[in-house]
């Protein structure tokens, strides 16, 4: 029984690597490209690995078994990586520059199922892939057993295999390819473009965009606060796209209303953010900073750089500059860049209510405590306020939605914690694509609704800038939707409105589909000229 045993198995060891070796050279690397059609092909790369497995020296066949299977193992990896972040951000995996944000995901991760349940994935992921490899090495090491007769009709097949598969490659009549060198080599041309792409941004650091000092500007805005508050994945497809529009657009338009009835005007236009589906503080660095942030690595080298930030700008004009960040739950050093003197992180806001799953506040909670910690304490002081908000209620997994209520009874964030624990959970929600866009445009609705009340009720002597960071993911907009998000200048200041629409901003809360698109760092140097020019 052993014996026969013991013959079946370079056949098995076949097997294992043709299977292994399929998957990895026919899975897609985009999420739309998965189904059935998509490994109905012959990649070349498959029979020549098998046949170079049989054929060369014994002394060779352990260490090409094992690059073969790091290879293989390589490629699962990259094309895994490959689909989860073009379903995110509508991109391919960078190695060089997403690698970087590992420990982001996980945090997000852990944050939406929970530590356990994050572990538990990652660690069977980590586990698959080991035993992946193990499995490979393990076939190989049957496979190079085969007998030699066995052998032979290995070879004749595995090369006949090739010689019809380039011959039909050749004539274009069936689906034969050859995709891994082009696939691998793109990835290692993107990996340099990355690196060239660094020295062209350290260049732009260097010779800087915009004034480098804060003395003698601002002065249009006198005594008035400026308060920049970025919405979370609130973009274009929120007020255009038909399955949001009938709810995006009647709110905006009662948000202009309420505006209007405390005395606010406004006026709107359209921004492009450097992201897509994630990553807010690339917007927050680009819009800030006036250069274009457009990944990890360029965000990490604008934090150790000398190109001085919006707030810090305000700072040196004197305005007290402050930050309301309630996403953010450990040590920022990235702070000291943007040169805040009061930065009120989630633990600063003294929220005690219970967190909405990853959202650790609703929107009206961080605006009330923003207000009670940062703004009466600096107003008493006779002091104005530069403030950059950032809401995000409307973050994945956009349940549950929060609701608005009377601003008097916030308190310390305990009458919302009903509401946090209502609605279902992110994996019952996520399992249906139409709930989750329902859940999504509730969010931003409520996101908007919460503004238009704040702004009428805190808009005394305030000048607002609202705009999205970016828009949500591919799952909500669909394929190659704009990367534009709504921008939305609001104050009681009529002239300086004005101005602002003098430069293709459209008056109101809802910008037209014809109206101005600007880069969002040239947004930067607008708010610089319109808020100093006298």
């Amino acid at each position: 029984m052993v014996r026969q045993l013991s013959t079946f198995k370079p056949y098995v060891g076949a097997l294992a690597i043709a299977v292994i070796a399929w998957l990895a050279f026919t899975l897609p690397d985009h999420p739309d490209a998965i189904g059935l059609q998509a490994f109905l092909r012959l990649p070349l790369e498959w029979p020549l690995m098998m046949l170079l497995l049989l054929v060369v020296p014994r002394s060779l066949r352990r260490p090409l078994a094992l690059l073969c299977g790091l290879v293989l193992l390589l490629i699962l990896f990259l094309k895994a990586a490959d689909i989860g972040t073009q379903a995110a951000f509508q991109r391919p995996f960078n190695p060089y520059l997403d690698i970087k944000m590992l420990a982001d995901g996980w945090n997000l991760m852990s944050g939406t199922v929970g530590t356990l349940v994050a572990f538990a994935g990652v660690a069977a992921a980590l586990i698959g892939l080991l035993l992946i490899l193990m499995l490979f090495l393990r076939a190989a090491r049957w496979f190079a057993e085969i007998p030699r007769p066995g052998r032979s009709w290995f070879i004749l097949a595995l090369a006949g295999a090739i010689l019809f598969g380039g011959i039909a490659m050749f004539l274009n009549a069936l689906r034969v390819e050859a995709r891994m060198p082009s696939y691998l080599s793109k990835r290692l041309a993107l990996v340099i473009k990355s690196i060239e792409d660094m020295h062209v941004f350290e260049t732009a650091l260097a010779t800087g965009t915009g004034p480098r000092a804060g003395a003698g500007l601002f002065g249009r805005l006198q005594n008035k606060d400026f308060v920049l508050i970025f919405v979370e994945s609130y973009g274009r497809s929120a007020v255009e796209d038909p399955r949001y529009a009938g709810v995006t657009r009647p709110r905006l338009e009662g948000v202009q209303a309420e505006a209007e009835r405390a005395g606010l005007v406004s006026a709107s236009a359209w921004v492009t953010s450097p992201t897509v589906g994630g990553l807010s503080w690339l917007a927050h660095g680009t819009l800030l900073s006036g250069l274009w942030v457009d990944s990890q690595a360029r965000y990490d080298r604008l934090m150790i750089s000398q190109q001085p930030s919006l707030n810090r700008l305000f700072a040196e004009a004197g305005w007290k500059s402050i930050a309301a960040m309630p996403a953010i739950t450990m040590d920022w050093p990235e702070a000291a860049y943007y040169g805040y003197r009061q930065v009120l992180a989630a633990a600063d806001l003294d929220y005690r209510g219970k967190p909405f799953n990853w959202v650790t506040m609703p929107d009206q909670y961080t605006l009330a405590a923003f207000e009670r910690l940062g703004r009466e304490p600096a107003r008493a002081a006779g002091e104005r306020v530069m403030a950059e908000v950032a809401l995000i209620s409307s973050h994945a997994p956009w349940t549950p939605v929060a609701r608005l209520i009377d601003w008097d009874a916030v308190g310390d964030g305990q009458v919302f914690n009903a509401q946090a624990e209502s609605g279902d959970l992110p994996r019952v929600v996520w399992a249906d694509p139409e709930r989750v866009r329902s859940q999504y445009i509730q969010t931003i609705d409520y996101s908007l609704e919460t503004l238009g009340s704040y702004m009428a009720r805190f808009g005394k002597d305030t000048v607002f800038v609202i705009l999205g960071d970016h828009q949500p993911a591919a799952i909500i907009t669909g394929r190659n939707a704009s990367r534009a998000v709504p921008i939305h200048v609001v104050s009681a200041d009529r002239e300086l409105v004005a101005r602002f629409e003098r430069q293709g901003f459209v008056s109101g809360m809802l910008p037209a589909a014809q109206t101005r698109e600007w880069p969002m760092n040239e947004m930067r140097q607008v708010l610089i000229d319109l808020f100093s020019a006298p």
